[in-house]
């Protein structure tokens, strides 16, 4: 029956995340200066929306200021308290872990973009957002808590489809985030753009794609294609043939390999378009290549 209602987006992504998000609490909370909080950590990820006021929180020692329509996400297992420095503050908490939608089992791990930055060294103990009180994040968050307060026919499923798509929305947002946070590193930029050449020389072998580039590094793929042809002065995906080409001249210096096999072995899923690319970068096909070189040798 849930098959039948469930669009084709969402077969899709049920279908290539083994966990999904759950959540497992949520409360809305008035609080003035007169509240205090004890320090506490959960077994659960925690997101707190600030819909009003002003609070600081501390998590693993780290102070975090917190106003109107911020937005904090605290790992589990991390040491937190909330310190209302306005006269009230109001705000909403959900809770929420993955689960494996074959076992029911519960892990620290979610859908594949979350858990690339939240596993980041550069997120740290919590990842923090600001976004505006009419972002889709803010509408999503009042439409699940409507939602799990209902008792109507089919409301904890389409909570269920409310909260993956929070998430979509949250990796989306943390990607902008990151990338405006590099935007003015210059020197942060470029260690990316290395370690994106980097991975093209370690994986060029391999049918690895632009996307999968720009993912590595966690930058879209519009950003990250900027970015490297403005520091490489050439395209990531011009980068990536040149090296399979520069690959291939090696192997028919050096082998008596087929071309065929050459093609393969360097990343080409087929002999003409390995011949099409090999001469548009040496004048000459892949046989020439090699007669040339065995004559001039």
């Amino acid at each position: 029956m849930e098959n039948e209602v469930l669009p084709k987006a969402w077969k899709s992504l049920m279908s290539s995340s083994t966990f999904v998000p759950v959540i497992v609490k949520n409360i809305e909370r008035i609080h003035d200066r007169e509240w205090s909080m004890n320090l506490s950590r959960h077994d659960s990820f925690e997101m707190v929306y600030m819909k009003k006021g002003n609070a600081v929180f501390e998590v693993s020692g780290q102070p975090v200021e917190m106003g109107p329509n911020d937005i904090i996400i605290i790992k589990p297992f991390q040491y937190h308290k909330f310190i209302v420095k306005s006269e009230s503050c109001e705000f909403i908490v959900l809770s929420f872990k993955f689960e494996n939608k074959d076992t029911g089992e519960y892990s620290e791990v979610s859908l594949e973009d979350f858990l690339n930055f939240v596993s980041s060294k550069e997120s740290g103990a919590f990842i923090s957002l600001k976004v505006s009180q009419k972002n889709d994040i803010i509408v999503l968050l009042n439409r699940i808590l409507k939602e799990r307060e209902s008792n109507e026919i089919g409301s904890e499923f389409l909570s269920h489809l409310l909260v993956l798509e929070l998430f979509v929305l949250i990796s989306r947002a943390l990607k902008m985030e990151w990338e405006n946070s590099i935007k003015n590193k210059s020197p942060k930029l470029k260690e990316l753009i290395k370690i994106s050449v980097n991975y093209i020389h370690n994986n060029f072998e391999r049918n690895i794609s632009l996307n999968d580039i720009a993912r590595f590094v966690f930058l879209s793929t519009s950003y990250f294609t900027r970015a490297f042809k403005e520091e490489m002065k050439i395209s990531p995906i011009s980068y990536l043939l040149k090296v399979r080409v520069e690959r291939a001249m090696e192997l028919l210096r050096e082998t008596d390999h087929k071309i065929s096999d050459i093609a393969l072995s360097v990343g080409f899923s087929n002999q003409q378009r390995f011949n099409e690319i090999f001469k548009k970068h040496t004048k000459m096909t892949p046989l020439q290549y090699r007669k040339q070189y065995n004559k001039n040798h």
